[in-house]
């Protein structure tokens, strides 16, 4: 490695990709190589975290990580927004500067797509953090009525979310002594709640019955309209609501999708080296088209796969650790019990999903996922 000249790593995005890559680049090189994180944003949020926020079960200041205390030797974090990739020549072009990368790590994610929906900007959306927030001053307000938590869209971030929701939002009215005023109806564009794990879809299908939540599988809400109050869906069906929690439509950046990296909506790479079409360029989290759900815990387990092939070709020795396509996402059942289903997307004819039925003691489990995270990104 040459000291003179530091290799430069240019990463787009801290997320759980972009923040598990540079810490491991940090771990290993320390200020050997020149690490660039790059975002828009101030502080880094779990997406659990928002329900939790949208059902004042949290504050949005107890769940945020200020990016200031991201302090790594060799990385530095800089908060400015990405205007423009050039991945043939690695170039970035942000609001602030230009990078030029030797390695470049695009880990943007996915964001909301509020113009496919038409009428979903002024209806309510619990996927952005704002939207929670908005939310939790709207929920104390509906009392009667229909409740109407409709997908816009697949693939979305953290498949079991929605679901989450439904099963949270019935705790909420039963604790508020209001569910027996107030119905639920759950629309998903999916065939069931997790496709990759029958028996974490059976379960949840079974939760809704249990508390008289309307599941409504393979239909996606095509537009809303909140003066109306109705949602249409696919089939040109109509559903009134008194309350609607939606699931924007997702897609890559814009300054992605402008990049001449995305096909079809999402980034192409090879889902075990994360590499694109372009040399030295790898694309990781919920904007790259792994096969894989889009859930942080899968975009972790990709950055660790980039940053084995980028130590093994810095040192220029040892081999790389591809990625193995597995995770596990926790499932809110509500009663404070907690569910857990780990799956195996790469090593089987198709994926596999292993469930872990909801108990109380699994809420330990996903609150040490979200500590050691914390503790090893921010020291918190």
């Amino acid at each position: 490695m040459n000291m003179i000249n530091k290799p430069r790593v240019v990463v787009l995005g801290a997320g759980f990709g972009g923040l598990e890559l540079s810490t491991l680049l940090s771990e290993t090189f320390g200020d050997r190589v020149a690490v660039t994180l790059i975002d828009k944003g101030d502080a880094f949020v779990f997406g659990y975290s928002k329900l939790d926020v949208m059902f004042g079960r949290s504050t949005l200041d107890a769940v945020r990580m200020p990016y200031r205390n991201f302090m790594k030797p060799g990385v530095r974090l800089v908060r400015q927004t990405v205007t423009a990739i050039d991945p043939v020549g690695r170039r970035i072009t942000t609001d602030g500067d230009v990078y030029d990368a030797d390695f470049l790590v695009v880990a943007l994610g996915a964001e909301y797509d509020m113009e496919a929906t038409p009428g979903l900007a002024e209806a309510n959306e619990f996927y952005s953090v704002a939207g929670a927030e908005r939310l939790r001053d709207v929920l104390p307000t509906f009392s009667r009525g229909k409740a109407l938590i409709g997908v816009c869209g697949a693939p979305y971030k953290c498949p079991p979310a929605p679901s989450e929701c439904a099963l949270m939002l019935h705790d909420y009215l039963v604790n508020r002594d209001v569910r027996e005023d107030c119905e639920i109806s759950f629309v998903l564009p999916l065939g069931s709640p997790v496709p990759p794990s029958p028996e974490t879809s059976r379960a949840l299908v079974a939760a809704f019955e249990e508390r008289h939540i309307e599941f409504i599988p393979n239909r996606r809400v095509v537009s809303v309209n909140a003066a109306r109050k109705v949602a249409t869906l696919d089939n040109g069906a109509e559903m009134p609501f008194d309350l609607f929690l939606g699931v924007p439509k997702h897609r890559v950046p814009n300054v992605v999708g402008e990049s001449d990296m995305a096909e079809d909506g999402w980034i192409p790479v090879n889902p075990r080296t994360l590499e694109t079409k372009f040399p030295n360029v790898y694309a990781v989290g919920d904007g790259a088209n792994t096969g894989t759900p889009k859930a942080g815990v899968f975009a972790e387990g990709s950055a660790r796969a980039v940053a084995s092939d980028l130590i093994a070709k810095l040192r220029n020795s040892g081999k790389a650790t591809p990625f193995d396509g597995v995770g596990s996402c926790y499932i809110e059942f509500g009663g404070g019990r907690v569910g857990k289903v780990e799956v195996d997307f790469f090593s089987g004819p198709k994926p596999t999903g292993t469930y872990h039925e909801p108990s109380v003691a699994m809420r330990a489990d996903k609150e040490h996922f979200g500590s050691s995270r914390r503790a090893r990104w921010f020291g918190m």
